[in-house]
């Protein structure tokens, strides 16, 4: 009766053990992505390709910068222009909070923002400090510049095939953080 008893253990303990979380970290000032499962660092990409205006805490729309700040993949467009589209939940109530109290939101824009985030819907991508952020690969894109600068409106373009391997191990609701210089070895070993 024992033996029969651990076996069943056996058999539904591991699908009762919730599965380990991916996650990814941006490095703008270091400009690479790293893909973390089961406390593992399982990808290393040293080269991607940021907004054209940098890395920024306040970013508004237009400004070409990337998001500083932690988000979750929020929807994924497989049949992107850019190859793979994994659209992150920006704005985030940080950012909007920010926004508003500097007066460069107002407060419609605010509370819609806001009504989204409290529902766990994706966020109006159409604000005052922008929207449409991601990761993406470079579809028809050229190569040579993506190895020579940041090319992007604010998202973070990796290569086509470094997409195709990102896929493997994020999904909707994968935490993306995106840090800026100094902030790379704190939110890595906060997690």
């Amino acid at each position: 009766m024992a033996r029969l008893l651990t076996l069943l253990l056996l058999l539904v303990l591991p699908a009762a053990l919730p599965a380990a979380e991916s996650w990814v970290l941006v490095d703008t000032h270091r400009q690479e992505m790293r893909v973390y499962a089961d406390g593992e660092q399982v990808l290393h990409f040293p080269r991607i390709a940021i907004g054209r205006g940098g890395a920024s805490r306040h970013r508004r729309q237009g400004d070409q910068t990337t998001p500083i700040g932690e988000f979750r993949i929020a929807w994924v467009n497989p049949d992107s222009r850019f190859h793979k589209f994994f659209g992150l939940d920006f704005p985030n109530f940080r950012h909007v909070r920010h926004a508003y109290n500097n007066g460069t939101m107002s407060l419609d824009e605010f509370l819609s923002v806001t009504d989204a985030l409290k529902a766990r819907r994706l966020p109006p991508q159409d604000t005052s400090v922008g929207g449409h952020i991601g990761i993406h690969g470079l579809g028809e894109g050229d190569p040579d510049l993506h190895r020579r600068a940041n090319w992007t409106e604010g998202c973070i373009a990796i290569t086509d095939e470094q997409m195709d391997q990102l896929a493997e191990y994020v999904e909707v609701g994968t935490r993306v953080v995106v840090a800026g210089e100094g902030e790379r070895t704190a939110q890595a070993s906060s997690r």
